[in-house]
Order: C-alpha cells, then sequence, then structure tokens
C-alpha cells in the first residue's frame, strides 16, 4: 500500500470523481484511477461503485476511509515532526461549513491563513448546520463552521457570536427607526415570515428565541421557507415578507440590498458559532493549525465582516 494510492482515494472522495480529483491534484485522471484500481487490488475489495461520471463509496469505502485519512495525516505529521516543526504546511484543507459563516466570516479567514501558508489549499463544501455535523460524524471534512451543537461525537469551539435581527423591505412604515435601532415585537409579529429551512442553525435558535420570556416566533404565518441567505433577502427586500437572520448577513450592505434592520426589545439571546472537528479523527498539521489560526483571528475578522455587492 502505497501513500500516492491513498492519496487518491481520499481525493477521489473528496471530489466525488476522478477527474475532479485529478484536477485538484495536477494529475491525470488515468493517473487516479490507476491508483485507486491498484488500491482495490490490494485490499481486495472494491472501494468506489463506478456508474458513469459519478462515483460513489462501497460500504468498503467508507469504512475504509478514515483509516485511509488518517494514516494520510499521521505522515504529515511526522514529516513535520523530524523538520522540527519548521517544515511548510501543505495540503488540501476539507471544510464543512453553514450558510452564515460560510458566506461572511469564512472568506476572510482562508485569506489570512492561506497568507501564512501558501501551500494549503481549500475545499469547501457549504450546506447548513445540521449537514455539517453530520458530515463530520461520518469522516466528510476535518473542521465545520456550525450554528449549534449537534452531537457528542464532535468537539465544538465557539469562535463568533452575533445577534438575531429582524430585516424588513425598506418601507416608509419603519421610517421612525433606524437600522440596528431596537423594534418592539408587536409592530412585526402579524406579518408573514420568510425562514429558513429545517437544518438551518439560524432557525433553530428562532424558534428557541424568547422576547420578554415568551416564545414568540414558533407561531408566525409563514409565506415561504428557503435555504439560500441572499434569496431570502431579496425576497423581503421585493416586500414578500419579513424574517430573521444574522446580523452578519445584513449589517454592512442593508441599504444597497433595499432591506432595513433592526434589533427587537426584550430579545437577549446571542446566536454561537462553533468550529467543530470529530473527536475520534486525527487531524492533518493544516487542520491543526487552521483551528489554532480561527481561535485567534475570529474576533478580529467577525469585526471586518462584509457584504459584497
Amino acid at each position: 500500500m502505497e501513500f500516492r494510492q491513498l492519496e487518491a482515494f481520499v481525493n477521489a472522495v473528496k471530489y466525488k470523481s476522478f477527474s475532479r480529483a485529478a484536477d485538484a491534484t495536477f494529475l491525470s485522471q488515468p493517473t487516479i484511477s490507476a491508483h485507486v484500481s491498484n488500491l482495490e487490488s490490494e485490499l481486495g475489495v472494491l472501494l468506489f461503485h463506478r456508474n458513469g461520471r459519478e462515483i460513489t463509496l462501497t460500504p468498503q469505502g467508507r469504512e475504509f476511509y478514515p483509516y485511509a485519512t488518517s494514516l494520510l495525516n499521521t505522515r504529515a505529521k511526522a514529516l513535520l515532526s523530524v523538520h522540527g516543526g519548521s517544515g511548510e504546511l501543505s495540503g488540501i484543507l476539507d471544510i464543512q461549513t453553514s450558510t452564515i459563516p460560510g458566506q461572511y466570516l469564512l472568506p476572510r479567514l482562508m485569506k489570512g491563513f492561506h497568507e501564512k501558508n501558501p501551500k494549503v489549499r481549500f475545499y469547501v463544501e457549504q450546506s447548513d448546520s445540521r449537514n455539517v455535523n453530520e458530515n463530520l460524524l461520518n469522516q466528510k471534512g476535518e473542521l465545520g463552521f456550525t450554528g449549534y451543537k449537534g452531537n457528542s461525537g464532535l468537539a465544538y469551539e465557539p469562535v463568533f457570536t452575533d445577534d438575531m435581527v429582524l430585516i424588513t423591505p425598506d418601507e416608509p412604515c419603519y421610517a421612525d427607526y433606524k437600522n440596528g435601532d431596537k423594534m418592539p415585537a408587536e409592530m412585526f409579529l402579524k406579518c408573514p415570515f420568510i425562514l429558513r429551512e429545517e437544518g438551518s442553525g439560524t432557525k433553530e435558535e428562532m424558534e428557541k428565541a424568547l422576547v420578554d420570556g415568551k416564545a414568540v416566533f414558533k407561531n408566525v404565518a409563514v409565506v415561504a421557507r428557503m435555504n439560500h441567505m441572499e434569496t431570502i433577502k431579496q425576497a423581503v427586500s421585493l416586500g414578500l415578507g419579513v424574517s430573521i437572520v444574522s446580523e452578519l448577513a445584513v449589517r454592512h450592505c442593508a441599504e444597497s440590498e433595499g432591506l432595513r434592520y433592526f434589533k427587537i426589545e426584550g430579545l437577549k439571546k446571542k446566536r454561537i458559532f462553533y468550529l467543530t472537528y470529530n473527536k475520534n479523527r486525527c487531524l492533518s498539521p493544516a487542520a491543526e493549525e487552521f483551528l489554532t489560526f480561527v481561535k485567534r483571528e475570529a474576533r478580529a475578522v467577525q469585526e471586518g465582516s462584509y457584504c459584497q455587492v
């Protein structure tokens, strides 16, 4: 069993195809396919179902994947150690992320980390908090950003906090309030609401939020459910309804997107975003260094977050 075979297998899993794995690692598709086939021959099992361009793991492949990543990460740590920790970090950092940190925080973190570690590349998959937790439990991805704690098998490091705010269309009825002002809940609870999908950390936190001790958001009139933050903001700006979102999503771009945003009187709950990883997985040196970097730089990155328009 050779490390190049393990690398080809792990990258094929990450990129879900031999051709994309080849592009990401600057190898040819036949080379990736040959490495995986040789590994399968040595193990005596099929690791992938091959259905045209798509590949999926067999049960044996799913069983083998965490061992393959652990072997590669142990090798990387050994090489770094024999060089006194002075070697340059390299490799692909596989990150799972939910919507808010993925859109408004992670790009700045990646840029800052890449400036210090130019040989590290990133593979980022964005979904919702529930999927982030499930993927990391299934050994898919090394690190994740999520809006709520989902399983005792994962470690959760709180790295960002944020307020939940109401967003509305930019209409005259809100003219007495400035963006960021507090608004009484009575002014908007009868409005139609646009909510995030099941599995969203924002939705989860909204349903648990109390205004003056009451769970007022559980019985709002829902006009639509959406799984994309930019679509929600556009729908609100057009007057379809109002929504509760993370302040990070609108703080710097509300006016340019035809939105208003307000804090809610009596709502004291803050959102917490976590950097999470599987407790049973050996992290790569790049992942360990990124974890340390995020915990150190998170505050500065959050204060400098912005919307691109």
